[in-house]
């Protein structure tokens, strides 16, 4: 009988925990995300499992170039595994790069409204935010805001708030967002509200949207506020979300049929007396 011959192949063990930490550290790093998404927990404790993937990601990383150094010296065998752990960790690594390479040029805030002297406020939301976040901060917000989001500013439209409320509505429907409020102008409300409540792409945090439709001479005038439930910086999804959400009003408003003038009802005729015959 033929006898097998067994080499132990001798993997450098630097290369072996890059690559465990590095399958760690992604799992980690989805768990937090699906935590973050369903908001199954708080959003600290999500946040630090975050950061704990972060952390194995970069060990991981420097477990990968003393992989490099030792495979380079002694012939050990390992290099698959070491560039696995590099790559996959710079992976984990490359969006909250970019999301410091944003916080560092963007203003620390993340209330954003079109009026900053006399903002939309959340009356049905307000419940379900943190209650230090439901009115417009103002003061220092509203200056970091003109400086770094000067485009941000109302909407004029030349249709009647009515007609306004409607167009508006049915661009939020079209986003599949929750409405907790849709409040359109009425007799004792010159005045049409819109609440709805939006989901960050990535990590899926709650950032509340607050729509104001007013008269403005013969058309309407249209603020649109965009707030995170989530104390930290918004890294410009807040004011991304408004320009789009104002670009895609406009275009609907602009693509709506002219809206048909009242008819007002025609007079009724008296109907002429019968005198009685003698």
């Amino acid at each position: 009988m033929a006898r097998r011959l067994y080499i132990e192949e001798n993997v450098s063990p630097w290369a072996l925990w890059s690559s465990r930490l590095s399958l760690f550290a992604l799992a980690v790093a989805a768990l937090s995300a699906l935590i973050l998404t369903t908001g199954a927990f708080e959003f600290g404790p999500a946040l630090a499992t975050f950061g704990a993937a972060l952390a194995f990601a970069g060990v991981a990383i420097l477990f990968a170039f003393i992989a490099f150094i030792a495979i380079w010296r002694t012939g050990a065998a390992g290099l698959g595994r070491a560039l696995r752990g590099l790559l996959l960790s710079l992976l984990i690594l490359v969006y909250p790069a970019y999301l410091a390479q944003r916080a560092y040029k963007l203003p620390a805030i993340n209330d954003i409204s079109t009026d900053t002297v006399n903002p939309p406020r959340f009356s049905a939301l307000a419940a379900q935010r943190p209650a230090s976040h439901v009115n417009y901060p103002g003061g220092q917000t509203a200056q970091l805001q003109r400086a770094a989001y000067g485009d941000i500013a109302p909407l004029e439209v030349d249709l009647p708030p009515r007609n306004t409320f409607e167009i508006v509505l049915a661009v939020i429907t079209k986003h599949k967002w929750p409405i907790a409020a849709a409040q359109p102008p009425a007799a004792n409300r010159r005045e049409a509200t819109i609440e709805t409540t939006a989901r960050s792409l990535v990590m899926g945090f709650h950032e509340d949207v607050v729509i104001r439709i007013a008269p403005a001479g013969t058309g309407s005038r249209i603020d649109l506020r965009s707030a995170s439930r989530v104390t930290i910086p918004d890294l410009g999804t807040n004011a991304s979300r408004l320009r789009s959400l104002a670009a895609e009003i406009d275009e609907a408003i602009s693509n709506a049929p002219e809206p048909r003038p009242e008819q007002k009802p025609e007079p009724r005729r008296p109907t002429p007396r019968r005198t009685p015959s003698r």
